[in-house]
């Protein structure tokens, strides 16, 4: 029994108690009685099973053994039984330590969430005092400013504030004092409300987020609301710029409006419409007019207004050099003109002989800059021959005096006639024996070109560039146009000019040669020249010396470009990076929907004619690369003119630099041959072109690159089929021949009759059958052919239908290869 006679657990059986002190707070404590139940030994009945000895055998008695089990079923089964055993085990120990391992995530989950409650909480309370911390400030500064509007208080009432009255001292009377708001109030508040968050505390009542100008703007409200002043805000109206089509968040950010508003004025418009779409112009100026501002419409195209169109002074005008290009046919002799010129060999530099780029270069005479530039004059290179007019100031037409007007002279001279700019016929080759300058002066005339000295307009000079006559003649002439055009520039404004040519550099990148036109390029000068963009990085002149500044009329290579422009771009100076790109863009846009607006058609029925055009003419797809922009230019334009209407040639890329990887890829996809005029392909480009089983071909002539084409283009032709008649024979007779079918018996009247070659069956000169021979024989032999007089037998082949009379005509086929002309 317990000491509060109550009685104490006890366990059955053997058992033994003892007494355990329990301690409390405040001192307190407590014996309970605790029982300890001993341990149960277990003692075996003398008729019990002893354990088994280790000579026995194993799987238990035999006699207690289920009938038909064997030892060796037995062990296994004692083995399985073990197995199981110890796998409860294993599974035992693999759940508990999961247990321990989930406990200890539980716990430690618990512990952040803890964590962060507890920082939650002090960010609110630094929060909260922080906004009464404001408001006392506030309130301070409200009573401040009542105090000091108040008017100054009048001897009466200050008497009797102070109790002094007919000089009598009153009683002191207390100061009743404003109460001052508890600091407590605002929390217990808060406290009966439920947890205060963040957002609450610095958004208020609507729980959204509210920034801190939003905040200052809240409090002047309060302010000017307290000092008696107006609240409302008065309506800003804004110009609002709206492009051709503009996205939604775009339109309410220049408004200035919320992007949500807007949206909602959309769909009460009818357009289910969200922030990122983007709406036409129409729609956007409804929209500005309905929040109360003002629409400026501006296109696309206007971003380049920012490039200057200044109009020049006379005053800032200075005379600048002439622009002199040197045109005519091929190998008359431009280039060696100028080397003469220039005392310098470019001639023995260009592949073949033949000139293949636009040259730029600046020569002293007198004191005076000349500028000239020097076209090709292969059939290949119209356009660049048409570039060095658009930009030139005068033409030397040069023209062999052994060889007179010639295409390319022709089309010279229409290239200049369309620039409308003034020529000087150089009558080159005067040294030669054949050399008749007569008839290219009188062969001029039927091209409207009348020389000075058939009483026209148009200088004529005699020269030599071998042996140099009459250089000085021509240099005075050329003086002598200028002084006449009186050619003048503004050198101190925004550069612009022409791009002459352009190629992409191994090691400095893609560089253009340039011939400033107006103002002066210096280094730094951010430009953008057709659809691309770049920052002046380097100058380098005609001899190659890097210069700082070019001025009008000088050519120069440009470096700092970000990709190749096209030859006969213009460039221009901007100010900024951002306008620079941004023209370059929108004209890189441009060019893509002008590209995809001619190649795509339109409607199926226009599709359905395209593909049944083209499948009746074979292709030749070629990738093409160059070391310049004009030379690729003018392959391309040579490919376009090969063909006919069942071949045509495919240029499907066509680039400047190095052959790559990328391009030996296309042209494996493709199955087309690459084409490298004046460049190689670099390592990684050749030996994927030899695991693929792509063609590499080099050039450094045009004229060798278009022959190998036309030759390839050739072979696509179908072959012509020519046929020659070689015999008639008449048949007499109609034969059945076993195994063989219907023998026809013939006399050959006319030629000879050969088993290999064609037949046709003509019955009232009508033809009935047309095949080959299945026997030839005369006699009872197989011969190859039978001469006219003579009597054979004809079998046809998979054919019977023959009778006596009619005429059988044999004719040979043949197949001639055809070539583009």
């Amino acid at each position: 029994m317990s000491d509060d006679g109550k009685k104490t657990l006890g366990l059955m059986g053997g058992s033994r108690s003892g007494n355990v002190k329990q301690s409390f707070s405040h001192g307190r404590t407590k014996n309970v009685v605790v029982e300890t139940k001993r341990k149960r030994v277990v003692v075996p009945k003398p008729g019990a099973a002893k354990p088994a000895a280790p000579g026995a055998v194993r799987g238990g008695d035999p006699a207690r053994r289920p009938a038909g089990i064997s030892d060796a079923e037995m062990e296994r089964r004692l083995k399985a039984v073990q197995a199981a055993k110890a796998r409860e085990t294993e599974d035992a120990a693999r759940r508990a330590q999961e247990d321990l391992e989930r406990e200890a995530e539980r716990n430690r989950r618990r512990e952040e969430q803890e964590t962060k409650e507890r920082e939650l909480r002090e960010r609110e309370e630094r929060t909260q005092a922080k906004v009464a911390a404001e408001e006392q400030k506030k309130r301070e500064a409200e009573a401040a400013a009542l105090l000091a509007a108040a008017p100054p208080p009048t001897p009466e009432e200050r008497a009797a504030k102070t109790g002094v009255v007919r000089n009598k001292v009153a009683e002191p009377v207390r100061r009743e004092e404003p109460a001052r708001p508890s600091r407590n109030k605002g929390r217990e508040d808060n406290r009966r409300s439920g947890k205060l968050t963040v957002n609450q505390a610095s958004a208020g009542n609507d729980g959204r987020h509210r920034s801190m100008a939003s905040m200052k703007r809240k409090q002047e409200r309060a302010r000017q609301k307290a000092m008696g002043g107006t609240v409302e805000r008065e309506k800003i109206i804004r110009d609002v710029q709206v492009p051709d089509a503009i996205m939604v968040q775009e339109l309410a950010n220049r408004m200035a409006e919320r992007v949500s508003d807007v949206v909602k004025s959309l769909m009460q418009m009818g357009m289910m419409v969200t922030q990122n779409q983007t709406i036409d112009q129409d729609t956007a100026e409804l929209i500005v007019e309905e929040f109360g501002h003002k629409i400026v419409r501006v296109s696309d195209a206007d971003v380049e207004d920012v490039i200057d169109q200044v109009v020049d002074s006379p005053e800032d005008l200075k005379p600048r050099a002439p622009i002199i290009t040197v045109m005519g046919h091929v190998d008359h002799g431009k280039t060696s003109l100028l080397d003469a010129i220039r005392n310098a060999r470019v001639v023995s530099g260009e592949a073949g002989g033949i000139t293949q780029h636009i040259g730029a270069y600046q020569v002293e005479q007198n004191g005076d800059l000349l500028t000239f530039l020097d076209t090709p004059g292969h059939a290949a290179f119209t356009s660049m021959r048409s570039r060095g007019a658009q930009v030139t100031d005068i033409v030397i037409l040069v023209v062999a005096a052994d060889d007179a007007v010639m295409p390319q002279t022709i089309e010279a001279i229409a290239h200049a006639k369309a620039a409308n700019v003034p020529m000087i016929v150089a009558i080159n080759k005067i040294d030669r024996p054949a050399a008749d300058p007569q008839k290219v002066r009188t062969d001029l005339l039927q091209h409207e070109v009348i020389v000075e000295q058939m009483s026209g307009e148009v200088q004529d000079v005699e020269v030599s560039a071998t042996t140099g006559q009459g250089l000085d003649q021509l240099l005075e002439a050329i003086a002598l146009q200028s002084e006449i055009l009186e050619l003048k520039a503004n050198p101190n404004r925004a550069a612009s000019g022409a791009v002459i040519e352009a190629q992409l550099d191994v090691g400095r990148g893609p560089v253009a040669t340039v011939l400033v036109q107006n103002g002066t390029l210096k280094l730094g000068d951010i430009f953008v020249v057709g659809e691309q963009w770049g920052k002046v990085r380097a100058l380098i002149s005609d001899s190659g010396e890097r210069i700082k500044t070019a001025g009008p009329s000088t050519p120069v290579e440009v470096l700092g470009l970000n990709g190749t422009p096209e030859a006969g771009d213009v460039l221009n100076v901007v100010e900024t990076e951002a306008q620079a790109r941004e023209i370059a863009e929108y004209r890189a846009q441009a060019a893509k929907d002008k590209r995809a607006a001619l190649g795509a058609a339109t409607t199926l029925e226009q599709l359905m004619a395209n593909a049944k055009a083209n499948e009746d003419i074979s292709e030749l797809p070629i990738l093409l690369k160059a070391d310049v922009q004009g030379s690729a230019e003018a392959i391309v334009q040579a490919m376009a003119k090969i063909g006919n209407d069942e071949v045509r040639v495919r240029v499907l890329h066509s680039g400047v630099g190095a052959i790559t990887e990328t391009d030996i890829g296309l042209a494996e996809a493709s199955g087309a041959p690459v084409f490298g005029f004046n460049v190689r392909a670099n390592t990684s480009a050749r030996n994927t072109a030899n695991q693929k089983g792509v063609e590499i071909r080099y050039y450094s002539v045009i004229y060798d690159l278009v022959d190998d084409v036309k030759a390839a283009a050739s072979g696509l032709l179908s072959a012509e089929i020519r046929e020659t008649f070689i015999g008639y024979a008449n048949i007499k007779e109609v034969f059945k021949v076993s195994g063989v079918g219907k023998v026809a018996g013939c006399l050959v009247t006319e030629g000879v009759a050969r088993r290999s070659a064609g037949v046709r069956l003509l019955r009232d000169n009508v033809v009935i059958h047309e095949g080959t021979l299945k026997t030839l024989k005369r006699f009872k032999d197989e011969v190859p052919e039978v001469q006219s007089g003579q009597e054979c037998g004809m079998a046809f082949e998979n054919y019977d239908d023959i009778r006596p009379n009619d005429v059988i005509e044999i004719f040979e086929r043949e197949e001639v290869e055809r070539k583009l002309t």
